[in-house]
């Protein structure tokens, strides 16, 4: 099988005046691709890597129209725009490619977390109570303020359509109306979007990640971010910085997560739940808190459906090494799952 595997590199991405310097962390280095393509290529499958741009130079359509794939792996974030990472699904669909992950909508749903939140409220899931600003002098919902409209418990602050834990850090957690209404402000001018404000959950991190599809999910064992081993000054948030800075090294996790039978499968059906409310397809990660203040009672966050694939780095990828897969194995399963999907020729062995 040919297989185009597409990806947005760091040193592609556009320059501009004023660019926070965080703009494309979410991108990959090659690392990524290049370990993806070099898995496909151990397991017979002829595999190139494409940058998932259609503008010149690198012109995808043209080259896809040349390379005349059987499948492409997806890992596309791409660069502009508020739904950007279902662009080159879209492009695929229009040239009737199939590609891995999953399709337009669930695309644009998972990475606006505003709109994600409206579904999984829609679906009875627990997510924690939001609201988006347009604005810093934005009315504040009255359910997030008390009698004497302060804040009824503290908030948290992030862009509304990033990843990679772009703007969150200790300060966004904020305890009063004057403290929300700066931390949105500089959200605003540094993102250039809308700004999400939920409530915070103090307690423990966890991630489900998940690959197959409904009704076959294979999951992964639940990581969980150690804050504890971090010390007294830190924050109790995943920042970006936290593996993008510090590096893996200095990354505290455990790996299956401590946690008993019944929290693991009440964590494994809301992130299936979750799956299935985003119509997400072969792989995604679901970001969970478990609340301290109520019983370690679960709250989604977010669900990936783009999850990051550094061998031995990302999450899902730790993950994937606690079950005793290797990174082939992964892009193997993904694969597959994509493979029998789409109804194609043939089913890689995992």
């Amino acid at each position: 099988m040919r297989i185009a595997v597409l990806a947005n590199l760091k040193s592609n991405a556009p320059t501009y005046e004023g660019m926070p310097a965080d703009r494309w962390d979410d991108l990959d280095s090659p690392r990524a691709p290049d370990a993806i393509v070099a898995a496909l290529q151990r397991m017979g499958h002829e595999a190139a890597f494409f940058e998932a741009s259609i503008l010149p130079p690198f012109n995808l359509i043209e080259s896809l129209s040349t390379y005349k794939p059987d499948l492409c792996f997806n890992i596309a974030e791409s660069h502009f725009g508020d739904a950007r990472e279902s662009q080159i699904p879209a492009v695929l669909e229009m040239l009737q490619i199939p590609y891995t992950g999953s399709r337009v909508l669930s695309l644009a749903v998972a990475l606006d977390k505003a709109m994600t939140k409206r579904v999984l409220k829609s679906y009875g899931l627990p997510t924690p109570e939001f609201q988006l600003f347009e604005s810093a002098d934005a009315d504040i919902n009255p359910e997030l303020l008390n009698e004497d409209g302060e804040l009824r418990y503290p908030l948290f602050v992030k862009p509304n359509a990033e990843g990679t834990s772009m703007g969150a850090n200790a300060d966004s957690i904020v305890h009063s109306v004057s403290d929300l209404r700066a931390r949105v402000a500089g959200h605003l001018a540094r993102y250039n979007q809308p700004i999400l404000v939920e409530r915070y959950i103090a307690g423990r991190e966890v991630m489900v990640g998940m690959i197959g599809n409904l009704p076959n999910l294979t999951f992964m064992p639940i990581l969980e971010l150690d804050h504890a081993a971090y010390g007294e000054g830190h924050s109790g948030v995943y920042t970006n910085e936290m593996k993008t800075v510090s590096g893996l090294d200095a990354y505290r996790y455990q790996c299956p997560a401590p946690l008993t039978d019944a929290q693991t499968r009440e964590l494994q059906h809301l992130a299936a739940e979750t799956f299935r409310a985003t119509d997400c397809r072969d792989v995604s990660r679901v970001d969970f808190r478990l609340d301290a203040n109520d019983n370690d009672k679960p709250y989604i966050l977010e669900i990936n459906p783009l999850p990051g694939l550094n061998p031995g780095y990302s999450d899902l990828c730790l993950q994937g090494l606690a079950a005793g897969w290797d990174h082939e194995r992964l892009v193997a399963a993904i694969v597959e799952a994509a493979i029998i999907r789409h109804g194609l020729r043939e089913v890689l062995p995992i």
